[in-house]
């Protein structure tokens, strides 16, 4: 099976992988939120979810610091994120979200991973395959609330339930579903979903069918529906960090734990009037400074923040300007003569000053979420915390 966290960087010779670029990941921050997901679960147990490689913060790393705080379960997207962690050591229930394609089935299988059931053909295949291999298989029901991905529509669900439960070599450990939008303002589909799903729970109640883990509270709704919390909540963004939306104050103490470093390479002054970079969409509009940094929308910044976006340097900030390259950008310092080798941040907190995940994706267009899972792998993890080894992957 291809490894998918094989990273030619990281194969490289120490020598070689210390670029000036890298991010940092203080894995003392996400136990933090940890335990503030855990008092707002109000006694719910938590699912963390770890796909898309712990929202780009390293799928291992986090996991084993999840393992320490006592995560009751994991949630991943794929099958290879799932088999990774028990090549990893990790033992509690891990929970694979995303559509099963068949032939998959037994690896699910082989590494002991909860299947998602998204419908009873899907659910038949599992069977089948844990009949044939003389194995007992969890499983976790899908039930279409609104989101139309997978699952099983709301108003079939309880006949599904019915179904599935009488499949051999099943053991029909969960159900869940999946908001549409629970950040508000308006959550009133959201409730209109939560209700669905209640209804769904108390007709699978009636007809003898219960669950032991009952779940649809992401972290929006963990922070925004009391109700949705049943007894089990999957947060994901809220791990990181960051609140669910870009208009919601932090107000639950949330640390952000990933930040991007980088240093000027070069430094040179610049004519008013000089274009920069390709297509020169900027021109200097007075004499100045351009600092050149060594990154780009090859790294995962996006190239939608050219002539938008900010850096901090010595805590100020100053403007990104021109197109963004894939592996160099420029930075615009007015009349500050700066240095070749000086430390810039570009997500994180510098001097008393903050550029956030979801101030960078106000500014290109787009959401937290994705501006935190593009790092590339060329760019170095360096991770940080209480008892954890320094290392670089």
């Amino acid at each position: 099976m291809h490894d998918i966290t094989s990273n030619p960087y990281a194969q490289m010779p120490p020598l070689f992988r210390q670029r000036p670029t890298y991010l940092r990941i203080n894995l003392d921050a996400i136990a933090h939120n940890f335990d503030v997901i855990r008092k707002q679960a109000n006694g719910a147990r938590v699912m963390a979810i770890l796909k898309a490689n712990a929202y780009g913060h390293g799928l291992i790393p986090v996991a084993l610091k999840m393992a320490e705080q006592k995560a009751d379960m994991f949630g991943v997207a794929f099958l290879e994120e799932g088999v990774l962690l028990r090549q990893a050591g990790i033992e509690a229930p891990i929970l694979v979200v995303g559509g099963l394609v068949g032939y998959q089935t037994k690896h699910f299988i082989d590494y002991h991973l909860d299947l998602t059931a998204s419908s009873l053909y899907k659910a038949q295949q599992v069977s089948e395959e844990a009949q044939r291999m003389r194995r007992t298989v969890r499983i976790h029901l899908k039930i279409d609330t609104g989101m139309n991905r997978i699952g099983v529509r709301a108003d079939n669900a309880v006949d599904f339930a019915m179904e599935v439960a009488k499949l051999p070599h099943l053991d029909l450990v969960g159900i869940f579903s999946h908001f549409v939008r629970a950040q508000g303002p308006d959550i009133t589909l959201a409730k209109q979903q939560l209700e669905e799903f209640h209804d769904v729970i108390e007709g699978c109640s009636k007809q003898g069918v219960e669950f032991e883990d009952i779940h649809m509270a992401n972290s929006s709704a963990l922070f925004n529906l009391p109700d949705a919390r049943f007894n089990l909540v999957r947060p994901g963004i809220s791990l990181y960090g960051y609140p669910p939306g870009a208009h919601l104050e932090n107000k639950w103490g949330l640390k952000p734990a990933l930040s991007l470093q980088s240093e000027i390479v070069f430094f040179k002054g610049i004519r008013k009037g000089a274009g920069v970079g390709y297509m020169h969409t900027w021109t200097a509009p007075e004499d100045g400074w351009l600092a050149t940094l060594p990154m780009g929308y090859g790294d995962g910044y996006p190239r939608h923040l050219s002539n938008k976006g900010e850096v901090l340097i010595g805590g100020k900030r100053y403007p990104t300007v021109g197109n963004i390259s894939m592996d160099q950008m420029m930075v615009f310092t007015g009349k500050d003569e700066l240095e070749v080798g000086q430390t810039v941040t570009l997500l994180g907190n510098e001097e008393g000053e903050t550029i956030t995940a979801w101030e960078l994706a106000t500014k290109s267009g787009t959401i937290a979420y994705e501006i935190l899972c593009g790092w590339t792998p060329r760019v170095p993890r360096v991770y940080e915390g209480t008892g954890w080894k320094p290392e670089t992957t």
